[in-house]
């Protein structure tokens, strides 16, 4: 093999040489472009992409801004690690954070790569703060892929696999789902009932939560479940965190999920569209909290990377100068109402979940036993994808196929969007 090599549109076919196979692909196309809603494979073809690189990609594609940002921050320097020597965007971009995640209140920031080292890191911040070991987590909630992330991660497949024995002192509770019979009510009784047979309330450092749970199935926590978490952490001295790595900015129609509830956690995490598609995640939270950690306790060789923080304070100007917000819960609503309109002709869908833009179908095999129906969801991603669209799937039983749109979607493509999953869905059951 030529050491520089262009497999083009062979990528698919070679990867299996050497790439492990571990890291698993939805679609067999390679990407050779991309711009806004769009990405064009290596033999040309135009694909509406409703993945967004798994939500990272709220101001679309190469957005103009977030390239000259890059442009002009690698002009200077790429990179000398913050904890050598500091850098305005940095400091830049933790002050505005700052005030997005409380107006006024002054949280403090630390900068990272991936979401799964914000997670760790926010449990570290947290157990450093209270001097206390135990973590609570969520069944169907994900929190990444490291020994911490994966044992907060409440789903057994694919992600534990035979990877233990996993971190200590973690626990799940049930997460609320009306779906499927699990309410506010039982929830909190569930997570009582944790204190009472696990981990007393006392010895729990944090509760860590997504507020629209992710890669479980874009499951929505109830405002009451949310607010009666909040009193429940600051009853016991519980550092709250909200996992905001696929739910902030703006994929729920606010900046972040948590705001739907009116609380105001004491720790959030960050990530994903964070940096318009560049690596770069982070902690936000209470300053004595975030200070408790000892000088050189926090920190990493490229978290807050200048070209990322960059890309960032980009997307913050880009939010606020197109009103991506606003646009946001436009999408979500024309989405609901397209989707509910297909769900009058096909009994497989079983609900509609939308929350601003997060949306989801969850799939199953009839609407009275609610039984998954995963297999069926495949064939739907690989007839939407022959059609044009590219969407990925979610779910404890992966029976729920999500929507990742742009927050700069035009209302034409939206509605190309909805015909082309809707001839998808249409030659799929026309096979069964």
């Amino acid at each position: 093999m030529a050491k520089n090599q262009d497999f083009g549109d062979d990528v698919a076919a070679t990867r299996g040489d050497y790439v492990a196979r571990g890291v698993v692909t939805a679609h067999p196309i390679s990407a050779r472009r991309a711009a806004g809603a769009y990405l064009w494979d290596a033999v040309g073809r135009k694909y509406l992409d409703f993945v967004g690189g798994i939500g990272v990609l709220n101001v679309g594609h190469n957005h103009p801004a977030v390239v000259s940002a890059v442009q002009q921050q690698l002009e200077s320097f790429s990179h000398v690690c913050f904890q050598v020597v500091g850098y305005d965007p940095y400091v830049r971009l933790a002050a505005r954070l700052s005030e997005l995640v409380a107006p006024g209140a002054g949280y403090k920031s630390v900068f990272l790569t991936t979401g799964a080292e914000a997670v760790e890191n926010a449990i570290k911040i947290a157990r450093g703060f209270t001097n206390r070991p135990g973590v609570i987590a969520f069944r169907g909630g994900f929190h990444g892929r490291t020994l911490l992330g994966m044992t907060l991660t409440g789903m057994s497949a694919p992600y534990k696999q035979n990877f233990g024995p996993f971190a200590p002192d973690v626990y799940h509770a049930p997460y609320p789902n009306a779906y499927r019979g699990v309410s506010t009510e039982d929830a909190l009784a569930a997570l009582q009932t944790v204190f009472d047979t696990q981990i007393a309330a006392e010895r729990v450092a944090a509760i860590i939560i997504e507020p629209v749970q992710g890669d479980g199935g874009f499951l929505a926590a109830p405002p009451e479940f949310m607010q009666g978490l909040r009193a429940l952490t600051q009853q016991h001295g519980i550092v709250l965190i909200a996992d905001e790595i696929q739910t902030g900015f703006g994929r729920t129609g606010k900046m972040f999920g948590f705001e739907h509830a009116g609380i105001q956690p004491d720790l959030v995490t960050v990530a994903k569209s964070l940096a318009g598609g560049l690596p770069l995640s982070g902690v936000v939270g209470r300053a004595d909290i975030m200070d408790a950690p000892q000088p050189g306790g926090l920190g990493g060789t490229y978290g807050g990377n200048p070209l990322a923080c960059a890309a960032a304070n980009a997307v913050l100007d880009i939010f606020e100068q197109e009103n991506l917000l606003e646009r946001s819960r436009k999408i979500g609503a024309q989405l609901r109402h397209g989707l509910e309109s297909l769900r009058e002709t096909y009994d497989e869908i079983g609900e509609i979940r939308q929350v601003g833009a997060m949306c989801a179908v969850e799939f199953v095999t009839d609407r009275a036993t609610k039984a998954p129906a995963a297999a069926l969801v495949q064939r739907v991603l690989d007839a939407a994808r022959e059609e044009g669209l590219l969407l990925i799937k979610c779910g404890v039983e992966r029976n729920v196929v999500r929507f990742l749109g742009p927050l700069t979607v035009s209302d034409q493509d939206v509605a190309e969007a909805l015909q082309m999953f809707g001839r998808a869905l249409k030659a799929t059951m026309q096979v069964n």
